[in-house]
């Protein structure tokens, strides 16, 4: 299990590097894991019109059910911030919506064997999904 938190802080900290933050300087990067074994990052997105801006933890998200993945088993958050940054209310909601079951690592880009873990339930424990 170590093996991939290591991996998935590694290329969540790789993604980091491409986030375009011009307004906050604030860059994360984000990378979930699938069950079927594939890494998808993604990194923040800022627009002047702030409401335009796109989180990382979305943009892996929406990269990987785009590409056909539909089921996650982790997906981990890093920018530079002391505990490393927490998933939005937005980020969370997907993340209740279409990998329910994945563990969340955040760390901070400086400290990536720092990790805190939490499960999407306990981030979000009575999320708006839809019932089958």
């Amino acid at each position: 299990m170590a093996g991939y938190k290591t991996k998935l802080m590694q290329a969540a900290a790789a993604a980091r590097e491409g986030a375009l933050a011009p307004y906050s300087e604030f860059k994360v990067g984000a990378a979930l894991l699938s069950r079927s074994g594939k890494i998808i990052s993604g990194a923040n997105v800022e627009s002047a019109s702030y409401g335009l801006t796109c989180c990382a933890e979305r943009v892996a998200l929406f990269r990987a059910l785009t590409s056909g993945e539909r089921s996650f088993r982790a997906i981990a958050v890093v920018a530079r911030c002391a505990g490393g940054p927490m998933p939005c209310g937005a980020c969370r909601q997907l993340l209740a919506e279409y990998a329910p079951d994945a563990k969340v690592f955040v760390a901070d880009s400086r400290a990536l064997d720092r990790i805190r873990e939490f499960t999407v339930r306990k981030l979000l424990p009575s999320a708006f999904v839809t019932v089958p």
